[in-house]
């Protein structure tokens, strides 16, 4: 299945209170590497017509301001309209796994639109 990976620095705005990175910042970098993801196989426009309909994330460890990290976004299945992926974020010194989890897209074919089959083309390059 396909996969992006992504290298980012945790930056002052990913930090709450006590001073490590909040959870909502997790979110974010996911995104970033969908995204990734979804440039690298020349369909950008694929953010705009997946919504999220399911999240679960378990928090490992913790990441603080200018912390180099690596999220890696793996496809691990692909429906007839839905597809979940599962993600890992590490500290890239040394290597300890942050965070993981999944969450699952439906696909709608148009803004305005109810969930649709993916097309045969997006099917190969997610597949």
């Amino acid at each position: 299945m396909s996969s992006s990976t992504i290298t980012l620095t945790v930056e002052w705005a990913d930090t709450d209170a006590a001073g490590h990175h909040h959870h909502a910042s997790v979110a974010r970098w996911v995104e970033a590497a969908e995204a990734a993801l979804y440039r690298a196989i020349g369909h950008p426009q694929l953010m705009t017509l997946v919504p999220r309909v399911a999240y679960q994330a378990e928090y490992l460890d913790r990441l603080f301001y200018q912390d180099a990290v690596e999220v890696t976004l793996t496809v691990r299945m692909l429906g007839r309209t839905s597809m979940t992926y599962d993600f890992e974020i590490r500290r890239i010194a040394d290597d300890v796994l942050a965070a993981r989890g999944s969450y699952t897209v439906v696909h709608i074919g148009t803004l305005q639109g109810k969930s649709a089959p993916w097309p045969d083309d997006l099917r190969k390059l997610l597949a």
